[in-house]
């Protein structure tokens, strides 16, 4: 079998989020820690594409952080088996992520010139032109700032910024949420072209389904800080198994079924600092019942293949 390029084994990320400490000395308030990654588990291998998905505060871009070591786990490990230098990320913000300062080729080269020291000031120049090409810009366009381009196409700089590095691995930390529409998919199929044409792994995160519907391999369904549901994408979308993950697809439009009947998805997430009991999707769920309020849900060989953690989809129950 295929060794995964990375694994990921019980993954937590805590956070101190107290008050300070003269505050909660005069107001008597204990000491506050949000757990915003509790527990994570998941293979990715090479060439593939896993794509982590949830609403807002879930707990995506943390792990993509701890993956790139921006943060370091709290517990569990983190297992790259390759080397680190060929892990690059993309961020999401394009507006956010390139130095305004700096022209758009030195922007590119700083991986070169760090990662391969030895690289002259011609192969660079010669190099940036090449990287600037794949990404569908002009080599003149080195010689330019970031503000002189659009939001597109910032994030097709950033792209090439990563590829500077020759990665084998890179974390895209949704890369075009911040994009149109139409440009959306022309940076989509970018990166899927630039995947196959140079064999990368990707780590996609994202909150859009139909995005990672069209990116992904594996989907890897996110909830207050834990893993709801993972299947390959064709699987998820044919028989979701987590009430969450079918609530998730029901909110996308249908254009064969555009009136059909959808029920909202009622409550708002709870507080990581303060979870709910139990599986802490128990109080949004339909299919709830005393067990779920008691236990939490694991993702085990004998439920579905360890796809899903859900005492209902363990019991059948399919009916939301």
């Amino acid at each position: 079998m295929t060794r995964p390029i990375l694994e990921v084994d019980a993954l937590e990320r805590r956070f101190d989020v107290s008050a300070p400490w003269l505050n909660r000395l005069l107001e008597g308030k204990p000491r506050r820690t949000l757990r915003a990654v509790d527990g994570v588990d998941f293979d990715i291998l090479p060439g593939q594409t896993l794509a982590l998905v949830g609403e807002s505060g879930c707990g995506k871009s943390t792990i993509a952080k701890l993956v790139t070591g921006l943060h370091a786990p709290s517990d569990g490990k983190i297992r790259f088996n390759g080397d680190p230098t060929k892990m690059q990320m993309i961020f999401q913000d394009p507006f956010a992520s390139l130095n305004p300062r700096w022209r758009v080729g030195r922007i590119v080269a700083e991986p070169l010139r760090t990662l391969f020291p030895e690289t002259t000031d011609v192969q660079a120049e010669a190099r940036v032109g090449e990287l600037l090409k794949t990404v569908g810009l002009s080599p003149a366009d080195a010689a330019k700032y970031p503000h002189e381009f659009s939001g597109g196409q910032r994030q097709r700089i950033s792209i090439a910024r990563a590829l500077a590095g020759e990665p084998e691995f890179l974390v895209c930390d949704e890369p075009t949420s911040a994009l149109d529409v139409s440009v959306q998919a022309q940076v989509l199929n970018l990166m899927k072209r630039l995947q196959r044409d140079m064999g990368l792994t990707y780590l996609f995160i994202s909150h859009d389904l139909s995005v990672v519907r069209h990116m992904a391999d594996v989907i890897a369904v996110m909830y207050l800080g834990r893993i709801a549901e993972i299947q390959p994408t064709a699987d998820l979308f044919a028989n979701p198994l987590h009430p969450y993950t079918r609530m998730l697809l029901d909110t996308i439009p249908d254009l064969e079924a555009p009136k059909r009947d959808r029920a909202p998805m009622g409550g708002e997430v709870p507080s990581p600092v303060s979870p709910p009991s139990g599986c802490t999707f128990h109080p949004r769920c339909p299919l709830a019942f005393d067990r779920c309020k008691r236990e939490l849900p694991k993702r085990t060989p004998d439920v579905h293949d360890r796809r899903v953690a859900c005492f209902a989809a363990a019991e059948g129950k399919t009916d939301v």
